[in-house]
């Protein structure tokens, strides 16, 4: 009998085949590398996953969970799995994707993918679920134990924005404890500073929150997308669905770091590359100058913000970067108008022509998202459109968002967007070189209903918002962020506060500085960081010279005096604000680094900076008592050499033991000496 050879030949692929899919349900496990000696080693049979340095475990029993309608499914169901890798090459360089898929019956595809690369310390990791008609206002792409944090453990509270004078908090972990930080978390050692950052680098659909808890069984941090909670993200309604045939989580970064502080800034530089900016970039000098909120706020006249463009010109002529300072008009500039928004605005205008007439930038304040006059009615017509303002009011359930005194307009409603056009196109007209855009939390509000019906969750409103907003601003304008999302407006903006309103007392500085000890790591997401409008007024010396330095290592520097009339403000920001060793810190426009991460609610002491050849170490004294500081040069990550020492602010008294008197601060230069 003869045999074809085509039949043998089709007889042993069969056979083939066959021991391929014998040998893939035998491979239990997937062993997955990434940076430098770390590993993810999945178990395909129970569908989870441990994460490695070398032999160390840094998280273990890791599970994936998401919601479809009423029905939970996690990875350790009982579904089928296999895994597939393919070469990626993207913002974050050359890696890796490893997608194990999970399937089930009357189930979407489930995908838990990887995304890993040699040259980062970091893996990004998402969940995509696939099928027809989807929608989902719950994932969890992370829930993962970690091991016993010893010494002075910490989890760190982040806020989700930086209004109601809310604060960062370094919360002792120790159990029983369960912390919900928004976008980010962190848990630490701050004595080794060893650390483990877990946090969502994608903002544009979801909002997400990170849980640490300690039980006397053990510790555990869960990532979870479609958090919300009033006190933080101001909703008072559960996250919108998110709908369509294919769903995603954010894509979530899980790192573990020898230097917490180190993994929080490389999270901020993941984020700025997962979402690149879609504002253009700044490449001008760091921001310097003057807002009217500081003192003047709504006795803000033409007569006195000349004046204080006078000052500047006059009196702080060396008070610049790059050869000007912005002189910008906060709320209350529209007393300048005649006939309202769809009025006069030539006196506006020269306002803006006066400045560039002294060499300085005209800046200008808007809320786009908000209506303040909600009160009155609804009836009331919203300029520039032929709506009311009671047709764009954001709807959730029975009623509306307000927060702040003011009412959130839909970002997504067509007198939104017309308004924007009105008032925009007026302040370029006028020539606007800066904008202040305030309460832009506002516009990230679950609603029930938003006016188009494909957006479906605040975020998605807040990206299409804030996008028309920038593309109407163009290039024209540096945009500085207020109130604002502390993570998704860094696509939007080139500056944003880091704080809530501050002024001139020791406790505004220890309130900003705050959010500089436990956020300072948002200065790799946006070009600049800012402290808010400093304030000198009738304060010591001692509480000036803290509140000037709070901004100076925060990143740039606005102040806010009423400098159109002459007091002590005048005559210390002629002497300090023109300090050509103030100049060259502002000009480097980055955050200092905390030294400590166990103050809870309250300010690090101690800030170090890094510019050029020398190390630069802020130090504050936010008590009533005079107090002893010694510097310890490895706590401060000095290298052991020899420096030649001056203090700045003062010019006096190079010896290491500072003792600064109450309500005070010093920053001290530590220099290379010539050997």
């Amino acid at each position: 009998m003869k045999i074809s050879y085509k039949i043998i030949f089709t007889f042993s692929l069969v056979i083939q085949t066959l021991v391929s899919i014998a040998s893939a349900r035998q491979t239990t496990t997937v062993t997955i590398p990434y940076g430098k000696s770390n590993s993810i080693v999945y178990d395909l049979k129970a569908g989870t996953y441990n994460v490695y340095h070398g032999k160390t475990t840094l998280f273990s029993n890791i599970t994936a969970t998401f919601k479809i309608k009423d029905l939970a499914v996690a990875t350790t169901d009982n579904l089928y799995r296999k895994y597939a890798s393919s070469p990626v090459n993207d913002g974050f360089g050359k890696g890796e994707k490893y997608v194990v898929t999970h399937t089930g019956n009357n189930l979407p595809k489930i995908e838990q993918v990887f995304y890993v690369y040699p040259g980062r310390e970091f893996f990004l990791t998402q969940v995509v679920l696939s099928g027809k008609k989807l929608s989902s206002n719950s994932i969890i792409p992370f829930s993962g134990n970690i091991p016993a944090v010893t010494g002075d453990a910490r989890s760190i509270f982040v806020p989700f924005d930086n209004d109601t004078f809310i604060r960062y908090n370094a919360k002792e972990f120790k159990a029983p404890f369960s912390n919900t930080s928004a976008e980010v978390g962190t848990v630490y050692d701050n004595t080794s500073r060893n650390g483990y950052v877990a946090g969502s680098v994608e903002h544009e659909i979801w909002k997400t929150g990170v849980r640490s808890t300690a039980t006397g069984e053990g510790n555990r941090m869960v990532v979870w997308s479609g958090y919300t909670e009033e006190s933080v993200t101001r909703d008072n309604i559960e996250h919108g669905d998110v709908k369509g045939d294919i769903v995603r989580s954010p894509k979530i970064f899980i790192g573990y770091y020898d230097d917490w502080r180190t993994g929080m800034e490389e999270y901020a530089k993941a984020n700025r590359i997962a979402e690149p900016p879609f504002v253009f970039n700044w490449i001008k000098p760091t921001p310097v100058g003057w807002n009217s909120w500081g003192v003047m706020q709504e006795k803000l006249t033409y007569e006195k913000a000349t004046k204080v463009a006078d000052f500047f010109a006059d009196s702080l002529s060396a008070f610049r970067t790059g050869n000007t300072a912005f002189i910008d008009l906060d709320s209350y500039w529209d007393f300048m108008l005649k006939g309202g928004l769809e009025g006069d605005y030539s006196k506006l205008k020269e306002f803006a022509d006066y400045c560039k007439s002294k060499g300085l930038q005209p800046g200008v304040y808007w809320a786009p998202f908000t209506d303040w006059g909600w009160k009155d009615g609804p009836d009331r017509k919203v300029a520039g459109t032929n709506y009311t303002y009671g047709e764009t009011w954001t709807k959730v359930g029975k009623g509306y968002h307000d927060i702040d005194g003011a009412r959130a307009v839909d970002p997504t409603h067509p007198a939104t967007l017309q308004h924007i056009d009105l008032v925009i196109g007026k302040l370029k007209e006028c020539g606007f070189k800066m904008i202040k855009i305030d309460f832009l939390g506002h516009a990230t509000a679950e609603s029930t209903h938003f006016y188009d019906p494909a957006v479906t969750t605040g975020m998605q409103a807040y990206r299409k918002g804030m996008e028309y907003l920038i593309s109407k601003l163009g290039d024209q304008m540096l945009i500085y962020a207020a109130i604002s999302p502390s993570l998704a407006s860094g696509r939007y903006v080139h500056t944003r506060r880091i704080a809530c309103d501050a002024f001139k007392s020791i406790d505004n500085t220890q309130y900003t500085l705050n959010s500089v000890s436990y956020g300072w790591w948002q200065t790799y997401l946006y070009n600049f960081v800012d402290a808010d409008h400093v304030v000198l007024n009738n304060e010591s010396e001692g509480a000036n010279r803290a509140r000037m330095l709070s901004a100076i290592i925060t990143g740039t520097f606005i102040t806010g005096d009423d400098f159109s009339v002459h007091g002590q403000w005048s005559a210390r920001a002629m002497q300090w604000y023109q300090n050509p060793e103030i100049l060259a810190v502002i000009k480097n426009g980055k955050s200092f680094k905390p030294v400590e991460g166990n103050t809870g609610q309250n300010a690090s002491e101690l800030f170090v900076q890094k510019i050029g050849n020398a190390y630069y170490v802020a130090i504050f004294n936010y008590s009533d008592k005079p107090k002893e500081f010694a510097l310890d040069f490895k706590r401060l990550g000095l290298p052991p050499q020899k420096y030649k020492v001056s203090e700045i602010l003062k010019g006096a008294d190079t010896d290491l033991n500072v003792k600064l008197p109450a309500a005070d601060a010093a920053l001290y230069k530590f220099e290379f000496k010539n050997q």
